[in-house]
């Protein structure tokens, strides 16, 4: 990495309007020789043209094609793609060094796709590219010469931590939960949760998806399945623990008995810019992390029964084939449902487990395997909702 003003890493920021994007726009500001080519976003046209403001970026992409009007009626002098294809024409037009794909959903397993063609490193916080299109992905990537680096905090800290291992010193690798806003109720008390309690995460500020997935501990069912196709070790040697400090971001057990921990504050802002700098760090100003000051860190068991979500993800990702798809698909659906008020909390769980049963996995062979079984899913999703309503 180059220290004297001059760029030495371009990079795009795929759904920079989100929490992960705006942050990472921070972080490459203060980053020597970082550079920011491009920024998409789904449709905040007023948000991305004021971060493209700041940055000095002229290459956008919106998905929306209303939102990318209201860009083009700007005087700004920006290029700006359109459309479901916008952020693959942005990567292809910008041909930057890094991507980081922070697309909310299953929208973003599609510019995975695209960066991974073009052989291009990805910084990736998208879980959904992973979990729905695992093989895919990781097929892509190993073909074209393209590392992935994983942005979420969990897969970054087990990243750092395996940095230089030979597999057969590994055992067991565990994934840290902070528990949510719920943690510690059981199934029955779950039943009556509002939207505005799943929202209020006791640790973390995040969006309405990922703040409900933290909620029902389908976040970690979905890390889960991302850890074992980031890490390949078989899901009987992948774990989960709640801990709800968050100072603890993952571990990792060696044969020998060992325990390997990657301890740090909650703050996005680390693995953020641990992934952008790769395989460098930067100077950060974050805060540091004072043992003494937290005084104790707490570690429970997950309750399986009250959060039945786990359980699902570990079974979708076992079936392999696009079971993980599916299930991504009814989650979508279904937390999209609760946020609107038209599916209680603990009907999330239900409509993912009804669709699973319902759709049979295929294998997944290419993106529009995978396309066809997130359609089908949501459809089956939605069905099952109305189901519910009317009982």
């Amino acid at each position: 990495m180059c220290h004297d003003g001059r760029v030495s890493k371009r990079i795009i920021i795929l759904g920079v309007t989100g929490s992960i994007g705006r942050q990472a726009v921070e972080v490459s500001s203060l980053a020597p020789g970082v550079e920011i080519v491009g920024m998409s976003a789904g449709s905040d046209a007023p948000a991305l043209a004021s971060l493209a403001r700041s940055a000095g970026v002229t290459d956008l992409a919106i998905s929306d094609r209303d939102a990318a009007s209201e860009l083009s009626a700007m005087a700004d002098k920006w290029d700006v793609a359109e459309g479901p294809t916008a952020a693959a024409e942005l990567i292809e037009k910008t041909q930057p060094d890094l991507v980081l794909n922070a697309v909310v959903g299953f929208a973003g397993l599609s510019a995975t796709v695209a960066c991974l063609d073009a052989g291009i490193d990805l910084a990736l916080a998208n879980k959904e590219s992973l979990v729905a299109g695992g093989d895919l992905v990781v097929n892509l990537a190993e073909a074209n010469g393209a590392a992935i680096i994983p942005v979420d905090s969990e897969h970054a800290a087990l990243a750092q931590l395996l940095e230089g291992r030979i597999a057969r010193e590994v055992e067991r690798l565990t994934l840290t939960a902070s528990g949510g806003p719920f943690r510690g109720y059981s199934h029955e008390q779950l039943r009556d949760v509002t939207v505005e309690m799943a929202l209020n995460h006791p640790t973390w500020r995040m969006g309405g998806k990922i703040s409900v997935d933290s909620a029902t501990m389908m976040n970690k069912g979905l890390e889960t399945i991302e850890a074992e196709h980031l890490f390949s070790v078989g899901y009987d040697r992948i774990g989960v623990v709640v801990h709800p400090q968050s100072i603890v971001h993952a571990l990792v057990t060696l044969v020998d008995g060992v325990e390997l921990a990657h301890l740090g504050m909650p703050d996005m802002r680390a693995p953020i810019g641990w992934a952008i700098g790769h395989p460098e760090r930067y100077q950060m100003d974050l805060d540091r992390l004072d043992l003494a000051t937290v005084g104790s860190l707490d570690f429970e068991p997950v309750d399986r029964e009250a959060f039945p979500c786990l359980a699902l993800a570990e079974q979708a990702g076992r079936s392999g084939g696009t079971a993980p798809a599916i299930l991504n698909a009814a989650n979508e659906v279904a937390v999209a449902a609760f946020l609107e008020g038209d599916l209680p909390f603990v009907g999330i769980a239900e409509v993912v487990d009804r669709t699973l049963e319902e759709l049979a996995s295929g294998p997944a062979h290419d993106l529009r395997s995978v396309e066809i079984a997130d359609r089908d899913a949501r459809s089956i999703a939605d069905e099952q909702i109305k189901e519910m309503s009317v009982r």
